[in-house]
């Protein structure tokens, strides 16, 4: 009996419906046909995957295990697969927001001189650890990325802090602002991928108001529209010019460290020339 991917696109569909009857109606396949498919795979594996004593099939620590690790097989062969990137495989970078600030422009010219056969595709993905996760980047540019199963990162460099404030506003003429500045005035903070939290100031003299907000995009509007203010790093002030924002150092907000991540193994072979590059980029 061979195991092909048919077996872990079975398994999958399995996992996320939570039901043999479910994911069969799903794939457009009968029930017991299904049922062998999962039972074929097990047998290889010599595990099982999935517990079905109870009426919502659950998945054992094994099935759970090999979960993420079949979804990036099955994505990777549908990659190579796509008839749109035939002769070309591309090496993913994702941010979360401000990509790497001043030397995003010279990370991709460089990566274009020195490997003009494999496409570097910068990709802005919502998400803290920037799509690394599920598969739909190969590397990070990340800031405050914490612990990631199967994830390793090395510190890049560091950024100051900025106060971002209304253009038309006072504080945008002052030469520099504290974190008391802001304090009495609505805090915009990114809760999806943001680094600022009400942490940075003391507890006695934290900000009362925050708007909260999903992206940057809706994090310059809020500012820009005089409803709040936020703290960021150099780096959104290189890639997020806005006529309506002013970018003010802060005196006395630590600075942020930007990092790179990377799934080990890596989940493509340029993995190890992009960090190379990073590294010069960034000393």
């Amino acid at each position: 009996m061979t195991v092909d991917l048919r077996h872990l696109r079975v398994f999958l569909a399995i996992a996320a419906e939570g039901s043999v009857t479910r994911a069969a109606a799903r794939l457009h396949v009968t029930q017991p046909a299904l049922s062998r498919t999962l039972q074929q795979l097990e047998a290889h594996l010599g595990v099982t995957l999935a517990d079905r004593s109870t009426h919502h099939l659950e998945l054992t620590a094994a099935g759970t295990a090999l979960r993420e690790r079949a979804a990036a097989a099955v994505a990777a062969v549908d990659d190579v697969l796509d008839p749109a990137r035939a002769g070309t495989w591309p090496l993913r970078l994702g941010h979360a927001w401000s990509a790497l600030g001043e030397h995003t422009g010279p990370l991709l010219r460089a990566w274009d001189e020195a490997y003009p056969d494999v496409p570097l595709r910068l990709l802005r993905i919502d998400d803290r650890t920037a799509g690394l996760t599920d598969d739909r980047t190969d590397a990070a540019v990340l800031r405050d990325p914490g612990e990631i199963p199967r994830v390793r990162t090395e510190c890049l460099l560091t950024e100051a802090r900025l106060a971002a404030v209304p253009a038309d506003g006072e504080l945008a003429r002052r030469p520099r602002l504290s974190l008391a500045d802001l304090a009495g005035r609505p805090i915009a903070i990114n809760t999806v991928t943001g680094t600022t939290t009400l942490d940075l100031w003391p507890s006695d003299a934290a900000p009362a108001v925050t708007v909260e907000v999903a992206n940057t995009d809706d994090w310059l509007a809020a500012i820009s529209a005089g409803r709040a203010v936020g703290v960021t790093s150099v780096a959104t002030a290189a890639m997020y010019p806005h006529p309506a924002v002013a970018y003010v150092p802060l005196t006395d907000a630590p600075p942020l460290r930007l990092y790179v991540a990377w799934r080990e193994p890596p989940t493509h072979p340029a993995v190890p020339a992009l960090i190379a590059l990073l590294r010069t980029l960034a000393t």
